[in-house]
């Protein structure tokens, strides 16, 4: 049952980031197949398949790239080349280096690989020689001379009884030497562009290669008549650059088998419409084989890794490897066990946030602005530049989405989209024409499975003077805010909703929201209140009356434009996400900026919260989507109960005082650290009867720990007049007790000394100037009492 107590949030905490971990460069995957080893940056980063998380990231101290790598075949070393010419052996389980030295290649290394016995390392420069390293031994034992510019692929013979090692260059050939002579024994030329990929049979007697982007040999044991493999012969896979797998026989050279992807239409060329396979962000860079679970991964252009299942070569994982930038991130699924994400790109990014998996949906033609989903969680609609706005639905049992509906009569690209609030009858897009569009929805939009359904506006209002930034629906459906770069947010009424031509079906102009200095970026409904809610690039967040169109409350904490606002806490509390890469967590009757949360190193463009109110997703400019779990009542729960301990322990504090058993009492107060309540202690020691001894035998019975606080205790009370006396006390058992060096070996021992030295002094001083009036006293006292007696 819901509870109807209204909290107000007082802290959110991370936890769960998706972040950037392959930006190009090599991948390989474990012997085990438990991990994907890929290059970012100066890091080499181990991902975890069963989960999709980083497990260790492995980086270079001098930040430098790292060019190449190389995991031997027992999965006990992995060795790092970067641009600072240094080759660095890692025990990557603990990612700790073991072992480092300077590569004799003059300029970086392009290519790397262990031979089966994990023993010999090659690797292949970009100044066109090749080099053999002993790992055991840890000497070069080869340098290999004559490749044509970069060696950008070494692979060793897999029988190594013969000693032999394939390379190839950017002459387009293979060259296969022979390591007893470090001989060249022959050159392979039958390509005309670089050779990116060597296969071998079990025997090592063939050798497949291809100059395209990977291949791979499939089992020869299994039943693969699914992809076209009907006899025992040998076959292989390839992957091109249009993204599609292709299944080779080798003895007729024919395509057995071609993969059929998710229809997509290519991006449009830079002139006149043209398109080119480069442009294709499926186009396949590598292939690797997972022998094991009878798997194959292939690795875009675009950083994807994509795991297919055999025999049927259907995808079973995809993990992205660099998102780009963040535009927009939203909850989606049952219970928001999902999260769609629109990036600097055409595709959209459907995360499980189990697993990190991704599915990745084509559609639109150009770069995905913004998305919106419908409050059930499994419709939703997308906006781009191609001037067109998208449906989509999720299979709410296998988690599939697919794309329903389609409309495109923008003029412009569509900036931003919402969703009828009520029931899944329309929605709203607003484009940089300047107008806002209304969309109705077929009745059967949710449980269609025929072709993609056509959209048409039915209406269109031309509704500011400059691009459209935010659209939002009211609660009831009756209302539509917008907002804009004229620096205005308007106020609309939608009349009836799904009832094209009746009277007052398009948007009427109720108000204009008038104040923010700079564009509005974002425009919200309140849930329960008749107020809206704006954020603009001049750095402020607003709220406004529906009455009478003012401004009610104005949030300023933000250095830079504040770019999303969403209501929380039954809309008593506000998110805002900014240019600063900040989120902040506003109160709104007491305009108090309760939080503010930095985790982002851009721009925060995506803001959601979840159905359920407990969790928000954010997206930013650096790449990085975090996940935050609402954790006020798990820190007011911790809070209570360490309220509670304190009241036992000051409890037990005072019967240990009674009781008189002060060494308990000292180390109790000690513990709770309560500088005065261990001053209230000292005290009553000093005032029991022999108290100098007491003191002395109590303070030396406690641990070091205990001692050390009591040292820094004692710098604060003798700053003070009231105190010093105390201090000076416990002072001098540790100075009289405990050797210099002793002394000296406690935390911040040299500090809390010199801090003691000039109240010391003054004290000194003080005292010094009390004992002489206190002299003078007696002395007139003396003088008045000889006078007395002399004068009876």
């Amino acid at each position: 049952m819901e509870n109807t107590n209204l909290h107000f949030k007082t802290n959110y905490a991370a936890s769960n980031k998706i972040e950037p971990f392959y930006k190009g460069g090599k991948v390989q995957i474990s012997k085990d197949e438990k991990f994907i080893f890929c290059t970012c940056g100066s890091r080499v980063n181990i991902l975890e398949i069963s989960t999709g998380k980083i497990v260790h990231s492995i980086e270079q101290d001098d930040q430098e790239d790292i060019t190449s790598f190389a995991l031997s075949y027992d999965d006990e070393i992995l060795v790092t080349a970067s641009r600072a010419l240094l080759l660095k052996q890692w025990d990557w389980k603990q990612a700790q280096c073991t072992r480092s030295w300077r590569a004799i290649h003059t300029i970086p290394i392009a290519s790397m690989t262990f031979d089966p016995t994990s023993t010999l390392l090659a690797t292949g420069g970009c100044d066109g020689t090749i080099k053999l390293w002993d790992i055991i031994k840890q000497y070069c034992t080869h340098n290999l001379k004559g490749s044509s510019g970069v060696v950008h692929l070494v692979h060793f013979h897999p029988d190594m009884s013969l000693l032999q090692l394939f390379s190839s260059s950017a002459d387009c050939g293979i060259r296969l030497w022979d390591l007893r002579s470090s001989l060249c024994l022959c050159v392979l030329q039958s390509h005309f562009s670089a050779v990116t990929s060597l296969a071998f049979t079990a025997s090592g007697d063939s050798m497949v290669r291809y100059a395209v982007e990977g291949v791979a040999l499939l089992p020869e044991d299994q039943d693969l008549s699914q992809i076209g493999v009907q006899n025992h012969d040998l076959h292989f896979i390839t992957a091109g650059s249009k993204g599609v797998l292709r299944v080779w026989e080798a003895s007729t050279s024919r395509c057995v088998y071609t993969q059929t992807l998710p229809s997509a239409t290519p991006p449009a060329g830079k002139e006149g419409g043209e398109t080119h396979d480069g442009d294709d962000p499926r186009s396949l860079t590598y292939l690797l084989t997972m022998g094991a679970s009878h798997r194959v991964a292939a690795v875009t252009a675009e950083h994807n890794i994509t795991l297919y299942q055999l025999p049927a070569l259907s995808t079973q994982q995809q993990f992205v490897g660099y998102n780009d930038e963040i535009l927009d991130v939203k909850f989606l699924g049952k219970n928001d066990s999902h999260i769609v994400v629109a990036t600097n790109s055409c595709q959209l990014k459907v995360f499980e946030l189990l697993t990190n998996s991704c599915q990745i949906l084509y559609g639109h033609t150009d770069t995905v602005l913004s998305l919106d989903v419908f409050k059930k969680g499994l419709l939703f609609a997308s906006c781009a530049k191609d001037k067109s706005v998208r449906v989509w639905r999720m299979d709410e049992d296998s988690g599939q989405v697919v794309c329903v509906a389609q409309g495109s009569s923008h003029a412009n690209s569509v900036g931003c989209i919402t969703f009828s609030r009520m029931k899944e009858s329309f929605l709203v897009s607003g484009s940089q024409d300047c107008t806002v569009k209304v969309w109705d929805l077929p009745d059967n939009i949710t449980t269609t499975t025929g072709d993609l359904v056509g959209l048409s506006a039915r209406v269109t209002e031309k509704a500011h003077d400059k691009d459209i930034n935010s659209v939002a629906v009211s609660p009831n459906d009756k209302l539509l805010a917008s907002g804009s770069q004229d620096r205005m947010a308007k106020l609309w009424s939608l009349g009836a909703p799904g009832a094209p031509g009746a009277p007052g079906a398009g948007p009427a102009l109720l108000g204009v929201f008038r104040g923010h200095k700079r564009g509005v970026w974002a425009v919200c409904f309140s849930p329960v209140d008749q107020v809206l809610a704006s954020s603009s690039a001049d750095g402020t967040a607003k709220l406004w009356s529906l009455q009478d169109y003012s401004c009610l409350k104005t949030f300023e904490g933000h250095d830079a434009s504040v770019l999303k606002i969403v209501f929380v806490s039954r809309g008593t509390q506000l998110l805002t996400s900014g240019s600063d890469g900040l989120v902040k967590l506003w109160t709104i009757k007491t305009n108090e900026c309760v939080k503010t949360l930095d985790a982002h190193q851009d721009k925060v463009w995506g803001l959601h919260a979840s159905r359920q109110d407990h969790k928000m997703v954010t997206g930013s400019a650096d790449s990085t989507i975090t996940i935050w779990d609402d954790v006020t009542e798990v820190e007011q729960a911790e809070e209570q109960a360490k309220q509670e301990d304190q009241i036992l322990k000051q409890q037990e504090l005072s019967n240990l005082l009674h009781e008189k058993k002060y060494l308990k009492a000292l180390g109790l107060a000690i513990s709770l650290d309560q500088p005065h309540t261990v001053l209230t202690v000292i005290r009553a020691i000093r005032q029991s009867e022999d108290s100098r001894d007491l003191l002395e035998r109590t303070l030396l019975k406690l641990r070091l720990d205990q001692k050390e606080s009591l040292l820094r205790y004692c710098a604060v009370w003798n700053t003070n007049a009231r105190s010093c006396l105390d201090a000076q006390a416990v002072l001098q058992v540790l100075l009289t007790h405990l050797a210099p060096e002793e002394l000296l070996q406690y935390q911040g021992a040299r500090g809390h000394l010199e801090g003691l030295i000039p109240y010391t002094e003054r004290h000194m001083q003080r005292i010094g100037r009390l004992l002489q009036s206190s002299m003078f006293i007696d002395y007139m006292w003396q003088k008045m009492r000889v006078t007395g007696s002399s004068s009876m």
